[in-house]
């Protein structure tokens, strides 16, 4: 694995650190360590990320590079110093590793060790330092960690610590950035703990405020979610691979403080997660976005960009006040310390499903919600075609076939004003749209009949099937 800078190198850390974390059965903790060190000229930044999880396997490590360039070379010498410790060892163990180092034996140089003295403990540092920007490190980590959070991982804690005077008697400036204190029970799928955080955000404004805004949002039922799970099975490897989608739509009125204006505007915003640490959204998974049929789902995707490595989608047709947010989470069940390389148009495939099922299930559960381009133009024609069947039925001389029409309504006859009747046939007409709808993308069968409520049973058809990779939504866990 190749990083670019420093950042990135900070963020690799903190993902190994995670997976430890993971492989761990204790409640973990993760603390990264900014210090300023102004005795040196340039001043450094020394970086420290350490974690109480498993001890180190040094093969995390072997094919990590560092690719320099005149100006990052300058700002960093490519040597990480690690200290790390296993449950089960007598010593603590100290290595440095060059990651600028092209020949294998001479990049990890073992240092002395401690003795534990009895102690029972594990867990790994990781320190480097660099020329970067102590403000520019501190904001690119904290975004970072601001977007882990959204995964909830329910054993870990992680805090940012900085020390941006380095002399003695400074105070750390010290915030716990990443950690579940949802209501969620212990035992929350993962789904459920990245439905409840994407959902957090959205009612934050994304993040731009500290609790959730009232003005806009009384509490988060007025959000409409959809989930989807595929789970890719076949080689041993790949059976434990899931991916994960959540889609939250959100409508509010007019945003009533500039805090409620999202930095993206009207664009959606999706965050991947790989293996619980977010990351920018890989090309195979921006190929299942613009593959999706959104039209299906009434929209008009107009262009994607990438910013903060985020993926915005840019709409043409949007409703006012109308936002959408997705997330997409992929990860091992069995951790993983370096991720495999992966089938681009298998990983695709992977994720349009989860997709699919996730926009299946919010549009099966909330009712007028992402009808289709069809559905709608259908649905412009509802309050006309209400108006005359309702004239054609009261100005009927025949009582009997009045009853006949005010019982497949559900109606009392002669309680009715024609302003309900109206209404009434107009509410008919619309949910049997949204009905036909649902069911044309579940079945790719004609309509079904007018004023009957069907039951269907889940018959996802999708051309990108293939054999060895299984769908669920939350409808049927």
């Amino acid at each position: 694995m190749e990083v670019s800078s420093v950042q990135n190198l900070c963020k690799h850390l903190i993902f190994c650190a995670i997976q430890r974390c993971r492989m761990s059965d204790e409640l973990c903790r993760i603390s990264i360590v900014l210090k300023l060190c102004p005795e040196f000229n340039p001043p450094l930044v020394r970086i420290s990320v350490s974690d109480t999880g498993v001890g180190c396997n040094l093969k995390e490590f072997e094919a990590l590079r560092y690719a320099t360039n005149p100006i990052s070379a300058s700002k960093f010498d490519g040597v990480i110093t690690i200290t790390t410790t296993g449950i089960s060892d007598n010593e603590i163990h100290t290595f440095s590793l060059n990651i600028n180092e092209t020949i294998s034996s001479g990049r990890l140089t073992k240092l002395s060790s401690i003795s534990k003295c009895g102690a029972k403990f594990s867990g790994t540092e990781a320190v480097l330092s660099t020329a970067e920007s102590l403000n520019d490190l501190q904001s690119d980590i904290s975004l970072f960690l601001h977007k882990m959070s959204m995964v909830k991982l329910p054993t870990v804690a992680v805090e940012l610590l900085v020390d941006s005077l380095g002399v003695r008697g400074s105070q750390l400036q010290s915030c716990v950035l990443a950690v579940d204190c949802s209501p969620l029970p212990s035992s929350a799928t993962n789904i459920e703990r990245l439905k409840s955080g994407l959902e957090e955000y959205v009612l934050k404004h994304g993040n731009r405020l500290e609790n959730f805004c009232q003005l806009c949002f009384s509490t988060a039922e007025h959000l409409k979610v959809g989930t989807g799970m595929a789970k890719r099975s076949g080689t041993s490897q790949s059976k434990r691979q899931m991916m994960e989608a959540v889609v939250v739509i959100s409508e509010t009125s007019e945003p009533a403080f500039p805090a409620c204006c999202r930095p993206s505007g009207k664009r959606t915003e999706v965050f991947f997660f790989k293996d619980f640490t977010p990351c920018s959204i890989p090309q195979p998974s921006l190929d299942a976005l613009t593959s999706i049929k959104w039209k299906d789902y009434g929209l008009t995707l107009k262009r994607i960009t990438d910013q903060d490595d985020i993926a915005l989608l840019e709409w043409e047709n949007l409703p006012p006040n109308f936002h959408i947010d997705i997330a997409l989470h992929s990860y091992h069940k069995e951790v993983m310390m370096v991720p495999s390389a992966g089938n681009r148009q298998a990983d695709k495939t992977f994720t349009r499903k989860a997709l699919k099922l996730a926009l299946y299930e919010l549009k099966e559960t909330n009712d007028k919600a992402l009808l289709s381009s069809h559905a709608l133009k259908i649905c412009n024609y509802a309050p006309d075609l209400a108006k005359t069947i309702a004239g054609l039925v009261l100005s009927s001389c025949d009582i009997n076939f009045k009853k006949e029409c005010f019982s497949v309504l559900g109606l009392q006859c002669q309680k009715l004003e024609a302003s309900g009747l109206e209404n009434c046939i107009k509410d008919k007409i619309l949910s049997a749209i949204g009905s036909n709808d649902r069911k044309a993308q579940r079945t790719r069968e004609p309509a079904a009949i007018l004023f009957q409520n069907e039951c269907f049973q889940l018959d996802f058809q999708d051309e990108d099937y293939e054999d060895g990779e299984e769908m669920f939504s939350s409808l049927k866990l």
